[in-house]
């Protein structure tokens, strides 16, 4: 899943995440009997057990066609007070709630991405949005909370890293790292091949010189 928070499939770490019981999408509803009117928005509250609290690191889920998503937390304060406060106002899931795009996407919402601080956080609200009568029914799945300070596997150090011996084996350290001469030859490779990539891409943006399937004069004249 991209830092920025966005679409991504789940990485598969080892990671756990926080034990939390979250209750079913509630729709929220305008009127009465036969005047009910759907806004098209609903609620997810989430609660960790026994009313522990805990800090926040990342929140992950899985899209079904919510649209924009906000999310309020609620925090331990002073002599047990708790007060609701908003750290994630409406976040775009779906570029255009009228069509597919990042409609069943997986999201990544980061620490750093919170407007207010994630620390000693009782109860999580979500708050789904979807403007489009197009899709009747809208939450999100799969839903998982990471603590903070949880080792992630992904920005671990290399194994032959941590594998290092201290200053009484030098000759081993020198042994383990890459060729530089290797390495150098290796980017310079790289480097090349995305120019040529660019170059191509480059040359099919501009294609033939030809307008509704007829060669234009004054472009030919050019050639």
């Amino acid at each position: 899943m991209s830092g920025v928070a966005g679409p991504g499939a789940p990485s598969g770490t080892a990671r756990a995440p926080l034990p939390c019981a979250a209750r079913a999408a509630t729709a929220l509803q305008l009127g009465g009997g036969a005047d009910v009117a759907r806004p098209g928005v609903a609620v997810i509250d989430l609660r960790f057990p026994r009313g522990g609290a805990a800090d926040l690191q990342e929140i992950v889920f899985r899209n079904f066609y919510t649209a924009f998503l906000s999310v309020r937390v609620q925090r331990a304060g002073a002599e047990g007070s708790r007060k609701w406060v908003t750290c994630l106002r409406d976040y775009c899931l779906m570029p255009s709630p009228h069509t597919e795009q990042g409609s069943q996407d997986y999201f990544s919402l980061f620490r750093h991405q919170m407007l207010c601080d994630v620390d000693q956080v009782t109860a999580v609200r979500f708050i789904l949005r979807q403007p489009s009568p197009v899709w009747v029914h809208f939450t999100i799945e799969e839903l998982q909370i990471y603590p903070l300070n949880q080792k992630s596997p992904e920005k671990d150090f290399p194994s032959w890293l941590s594998q290092l011996t201290p200053l009484e084996q030098p000759a081993n350290l020198h042994g383990e790292l890459p060729d530089p001469e290797k390495v150098s030859t290796e980017v310079q490779q790289m480097w090349v091949l995305t120019e040529v990539i660019r170059a191509r891409q480059a040359a099919a943006r501009i294609g033939r010189f030809d307008v509704d399937g007829c060669y234009d004069i004054n472009l030919l004249s050019y050639m």
